[in-house]
């Protein structure tokens, strides 16, 4: 069990690097911004130079809350994951929920044409995921067996994508260039109209998930030790399978499809508090995954570069290292 104090000094580390990102990432861009002026607006006041409000009201702060929103959604999403199914690769993707979203989007983008506003694509791909979800929960209540539900997972996943890419194939250039960028992952998309909604949702999907942390638990020693302590696994099953669902269907739709967020934190977290325990892990993937997503927001947009960097890049690059990590730890350990 971690102690007090190195839980006590962890929470203040992790809250210090997040408000340190948070600076960074409002501060950098095309216009550069002093601590104090930033500092002045986010308490309400005017700045010396008013378009420095306008940059960072309307832009630079949805665009980092939403990074920690979905810092916050997608690794405790892959946490539940990883814990359902006691497999370290398993992400929040592992469903085939966010392929599902991206079925959605890819229809209303190369298809619907008329239909493909923020709007349009947010719904195309929260009912894309929700399909798959209900699809997903059907198949929970019939099956016991936690792989074979993961193996079931991957080819929902496989045959959504096999759809998108045969309508990519059909398609003309145009729509199949709006419907990649949608695939590199952004956070600039969203405005303060999106932002609430996805707030709703990720808080919905986390107070789920916090929920089911004392389920989760038991479920480390085991199916069979579980249900002797009275856990009703199909129950549990099911109800992180929504949770999952909810955080990843939110964030997939109006960010895009964030890669390697949800795989790498929730190691990083256990190699930082070193424990298994749920209710520990949930405010610390919680807190490291929002720091890092504000870090990826802020690596992708550099000084110096011409252009914005694709989020999912900056992901890729900063979680392979932590999965290869995890791999090799894992190999070791089973040697």
């Amino acid at each position: 069990m971690i102690g007090r104090p190195r839980l006590t000094i962890a929470a203040f580390s992790l809250g210090g690097a997040l408000l340190l990102t948070l600076w960074l990432d409002l501060s950098v861009g095309s216009v550069h911004i002093p601590l104090s002026e930033m500092l002045t607006i986010l308490l309400g006041g005017d700045p010396s130079q008013a378009t420095w409000k306008t940059i960072v009201v309307s832009f630079r702060l949805p665009k980092a809350l939403t990074a920690i929103a979905t810092g916050v959604a997608l690794p405790i999403a892959g946490l539940q994951m990883q814990t359902l199914f006691g497999n370290p690769l398993a992400g929040p993707f592992v469903l085939g929920i966010g392929s599902g979203a991206s079925l959605g989007v890819a229809i209303v983008v190369l298809v619907g044409g008329v239909w493909a506003g923020s709007w349009g694509r947010v719904g195309a791909a929260s009912l894309g995921a929700a399909l798959v979800l209900v699809l997903v929960a059907i198949v929970a209540q019939r099956i016991r067996n936690r792989e074979t539900l993961l193996l079931l997972g991957l080819m929902f996943g496989y045959a959504t994508n096999a759809i998108v890419t045969i309508l990519l194939h059909f398609s003309n250039p145009d729509r199949i260039q709006a419907y990649l960028m949608w695939t590199f992952g952004s956070f600039s998309g969203v405005t303060w109209d999106h932002l609430g909604v996805l707030a709703i949702a990720v808080t919905i999907g986390t107070i789920g998930a916090c929920i089911l942390a004392n389920p989760l638990n038991l479920l480390l020693l085991g199916e069979t030790a579980a249900r002797s302590l009275g856990l009703s696994v199909r129950a549990m099953f099911t109800s992180t399978i929504v949770s999952t669902a909810i955080l990843v269907g939110a964030v997939t739709a109006f960010c895009g499809p964030i890669a390697f967020l949800g795989i790498a934190v929730p190691h990083l977290s256990r190699n930082l508090v070193h424990t298994s325990d749920i209710r520990i892990l949930i405010p610390t993937v919680a807190l490291l995954g929002a720091t890092l997503a504000l870090l990826s927001d802020w690596l992708a947009q550099l000084p110096g570069l011409a252009m914005v960097l694709p989020l999912n890049a900056v992901t890729a690059l900063l979680g392979t290292p932590i999965v290869v990590h995890a791999i090799l730890r894992r190999s070791h350990l089973q040697a």
